[in-house]
C-alpha cells in the first residue's frame, strides 16, 4: 500500500543511542518549559501557547485531530499535555503532543504521543532529516530528562514510502518496535484521481446502493454547527438503541471536543433527511492530508432510504475540495465487525495497518510502572474471555 509520498532521502544519523540515564524527576521541575539547542535545530518545549499550535498544524500533511490541543486537553485534560516544536532557521519543522502520565509522589511514567510526531511539512519532498532531529528531541526530554517511558504511535501506514525510514530512524534513536501489539487496521481510499474515476471504483453493489439513494430524495444538510451534531447524536442514540453492540466510542465527548475546536479545525457534519426527518448521519475531520471517517448513524428509516450511501459519497466530495489525499474510513475489524467492515470495502479503499507503536524508557521504574499495570490488566481480559462461553455453556 503506498500512502502519503514521502521520499526516501533521508540522511542516515550520525550517531548511534547513547545509554539512557534513568532520571526521576519532580512534576514540577519536569513541567518547566524549556528552549535548547539540537544539533543545529532548535527544540522548544511547553513553551507554545494554544492559539499558535493551533495555527501550525495545518502546515504538516500528517497533521490530525488527534495532535490538537483540544483532543487532548477534552480526552485527557490539559494538565497531562506537553507540546514539543522543532525549528531550523527560526521556521518550524516539527511538533509533537504528548500526554504525560506520573505516578505520584516518585514521578515516573509515561509519555505518549499519538499519531505523531508530526514532521512531513506540505509541500517539502524531503522530511528524514527533520525527523532524525525530532526523534532525538523527544528522547532526550521525555527520555533522557524526564526519565519516563516513551511511547510513540506513528501516523504512518506499513508499505508506504514513509514506513522504512521511519523505522530506520526509530531503531538509530533507541526506539524498539512493539510488535506484539495489534495496530490500528484500516481501509484508505485514494482521492487523486477524478470524481468519475472514484465511482467507478466502487463497489458494483455498492454503486447501485448509491444510485438508488440518489433517486430516493434526500436532502443533505452540512456545517460545524452544535446544532446539527445535537441531530447527529439523536440518530447515535437510536442506532445504538437498536443495534444494541458494545463500543469503546463517546459521542458525547466528541462533541464537547467540536465546541473547543477553531473553527478552521473543527469536524464537519453531514446529515440527509427525507420529509422532515433525520434520516443518517456522518462526522468527520480533515487537519492534514488525509480525512478520517469518525462517527457515524443511520436511523431505522434511513436503511430503507440508503443514505449513509449518500453522505460518504458527499464527504469524498467535500475532501477532495479541501484537498485531502487519502480517506481513512475509520478503522475496520472484519471478524467482530463484519457487516460494517463489507459497507466500508464497497467504497474501493486499500487495506492498511498502521506501523508499529516504538517505545524507548528513560528508567526502569518508570517501565515497571507501565508495564506491569498493563500485564496484569491483560490478563484479566484474558480471564473474562475465557469465563464468557464457560458462563454460557452453564446457563444452556
Amino acid at each position: 500500500m503506498v500512502r502519503p509520498a514521502c521520499q526516501n532521502k533521508t540522511a542516515r544519523a550520525g550517531t548511534r543511542t547513547r545509554r539512557l540515564r534513568a532520571i526521576i524527576m519532580t512534576p514540577e521541575t519536569a513541567s518547566k518549559a524549556s528552549s535548547t539547542a539540537l544539533n543545529g535545530y532548535r527544540v522548544s518545549v511547553d513553551e507554545t501557547p494554544e492559539d499558535e499550535w493551533n495555527a501550525l498544524l495545518p502546515l504538516f500533511d500528517d497533521a490530525s485531530i488527534y495532535q490538537t490541543w483540544a483532543y487532548g486537553a477534552v480526552r485527557w485534560g490539559e494538565k497531562q499535555l506537553s507540546h514539543l516544536v522543532l525549528r531550523k532557521n527560526a521556521a518550524v519543522v516539527g511538533m509533537a503532543q504528548v500526554r504525560v502520565i506520573r505516578v505520584p509522589l516518585i514521578g515516573s511514567g509515561i509519555a505518549y504521543i499519538r499519531w505523531g510526531p508530526l514532521y512531513r511539512l506540505r509541500g517539502s519532498i524531503s522530511h528524514g532529516e527533520a525527523l532524525v532531529a525530532l526523534m532525538e528531541a523527544i528522547r532526550e526530554e521525555y527520555a533522557n530528562r524526564r526519565g519516563l517511558m516513551v511511547r510513540i504511535l506513528p501516523n504512518i501506514f506499513q508499505g508506504s514510502t514513509c514506513a522504512a525510514d521511519f523505522a530506520r530512524i526509530c531503531q538509530e534513536a533507541g526506539f524498539a518496535a512493539d510488535e506484539a501489539h495489534p495496530s490500528y487496521r484500516t481501509l484508505l481510499v485514494s482521492l487523486e484521481e477524478t470524481l468519475e474515476q472514484i465511482r467507478k471504483r466502487l463497489d458494483q453493489k455498492w454503486r447501485n446502493q448509491l444510485n438508488a439513494s440518489e433517486r430516493n430524495g434526500l436532502s443533505i444538510e452540512e456545517g460545524q454547527s452544535d446544532e446539527l451534531y445535537a441531530r447527529f447524536l439523536t440518530i447515535y442514540d437510536e442506532m445504538m438503541g437498536r443495534k444494541r453492540f458494545e463500543t469503546t466510542v463517546d459521542a458525547r465527548q466528541f462533541g464537547r471536543l467540536q465546541r473547543s475546536l477553531p473553527a478552521d479545525l473543527k469536524m464537519h457534519i453531514l446529515l440527509c433527511e427525507k420529509d422532515g426527518k433525520d434520516q443518517a448521519g456522518l462526522v468527520s475531520t480533515s487537519v492534514g492530508d488525509t480525512g478520517i471517517y469518525l462517527l457515524g448513524a443511520t436511523s431505522e428509516a434511513g436503511m430503507k432510504s440508503k443514505g449513509a450511501y449518500l453522505l460518504q459519497w458527499q464527504m469524498i466530495k467535500r475532501l477532495k475540495e479541501r484537498g485531502c489525499r487519502w480517506y481513512d474510513l475509520g478503522g475496520i475489524n472484519p471478524e467482530t465487525n463484519p457487516g460494517v467492515y463489507h459497507f466500508k470495502a464497497g467504497l474501493g479503499g486499500v487495506e492498511s495497518r498502521q506501523c508499529s507503536r516504538r517505545e524507548l524508557s528513560g528508567s526502569w521504574i518508570s517501565s515497571a510502572c507501565v508495564m506491569l499495570p498493563e500485564r496484569l490488566s491483560g490478563a484479566i481480559e484474558a480471564w473474562r474471555h475465557r469465563r464468557k462461553p464457560a458462563l454460557l455453556n452453564a446457563t444452556k
